[in-house]
């Protein structure tokens, strides 16, 4: 489903750094923000594809986790925070992601090595989605 159709749920500041603080405490490496504006600027993306076009779920979580990546905003764990964030946008939006998880580790580290872009980080998503993308409320999180 797409923009039009009714407003999309975003992904607030606070719940990206609570997602980033999570992989950190899960999995390892130096804790931190590098940039609060390399975040925000990150979180603007699907914003500002949706108030300028009609993008569907998968382009916004692409618009997500490739800003994320590649903006690195925070000391480490750029690309684990850029995959769950997607994730996280996805099933507030009524969607479900099937894949492998392997498959999914090498397509966020050919993001972060600029081997994947983004149209084709979209196009990764579509193809897993299960369900369409239903809008949600436009409120942050």
């Amino acid at each position: 489903m797409s923009a039009k159709h009714a407003p999309w749920r975003w992904v607030s500041f606070s719940v990206v750094v609570a997602v980033h603080d999570r992989q950190i405490s899960e999995h390892g490496g130096p804790d931190g923000i590098r940039d609060d504006g390399a975040i925000e600027s990150a979180l603007a993306r699907p914003m500002n594809l949706a108030a300028y076009g009609n993008p569907d779920g998968a382009s916004l979580a692409a618009a997500y986790a490739y800003g994320i990546a590649m903006n690195h905003g925070f000391v480490d764990g750029n690309k684990r925070t850029a995959w769950v964030t997607a994730r996280v946008f996805l099933a507030d939006n009524g969607c479900r992601l099937d894949f492998d998880p392997v498959d999914a580790v090498h397509t966020m580290e050919g993001v972060a090595a600029g081997r994947v872009g983004e149209d084709e980080l979209a196009a990764w998503f579509r193809a897993r989605i299960s369900r369409p993308a239903a809008a949600g409320k436009a409120e942050d999180k």
